[in-house]
C-alpha cells in the first residue's frame, strides 16, 4: 500500500515573451497585451490578478522606457504563469549605471513608480541581463484553487 500523499496541483508553465518600442506607446502596448495573454490563459480580465498584474507590467514597462531606453534597442516583456506564481519580467539595455532603486520617502524624485511594485508584488528584483542591459521582475503568488 502506497502511503497518502498531499495532492499537488498540476505544474505546467505557460510563458509568452513580446518585444515592444521603447516608447510610452510600447508600454501601454505591452500591459494591453500582457492582461490579454492572462485572460486567453484562464486569469480573467478585472480580476484581482489581472489588474495587479496589469499595473505591474505598466510601471515596469514605462520605467523601462523612461529610465531603460538605449536609442534603438527595445524593451522586452516575459510572463510566466504557472499553477501556483506569475512571474513578469521586464529588461531593457541599459546597464548597470541606470540600476532602479526604491526611495524610502515617496517625495523624492526617482523611484515612486517602485514603491508601487513593491506594495503590489510578492516579491520584486532587478537582475543582470547577458549581454547587456537589466531585468525587473515582479512575482505575484496565485490564490489558491
Amino acid at each position: 500500500m502506497r502511503p497518502a500523499s498531499t495532492p499537488r496541483l498540476p505544474v505546467t508553465a505557460r510563458v509568452f515573451v513580446q518585444r515592444f518600442s521603447s516608447t510610452p506607446l510600447g508600454a501601454r502596448l505591452a500591459r494591453h497585451l500582457a492582461v490579454h495573454r492572462l485572460d486567453a490563459w484562464g486569469v480573467p480580465y478585472g480580476s484581482a490578478v489581472s489588474d495587479t498584474a496589469a499595473l505591474l507590467v505598466a510601471e515596469l514597462a514605462a520605467n523601462a522606457v523612461t529610465h531603460g531606453r538605449v536609442s534603438g534597442r527595445d524593451i522586452e516583456v516575459l510572463l510566466r504563469l504557472d499553477a501556483y506564481t506569475l512571474r513578469i519580467d521586464v529588461s531593457d539595455s541599459r546597464g548597470g549605471e541606470r540600476r532602479p532603486e526604491v526611495t524610502a520617502a515617496p517625495e523624492g524624485e526617482h523611484g515612486r513608480g517602485l514603491l508601487l511594485v513593491d506594495a503590489l508584488a510578492d516579491r520584486w528584483g532587478v537582475f543582470d541581463r547577458v549581454p547587456v542591459g537589466k531585468t525587473v521582475r515582479a512575482e505575484l503568488d496565485l490564490p489558491v484553487r
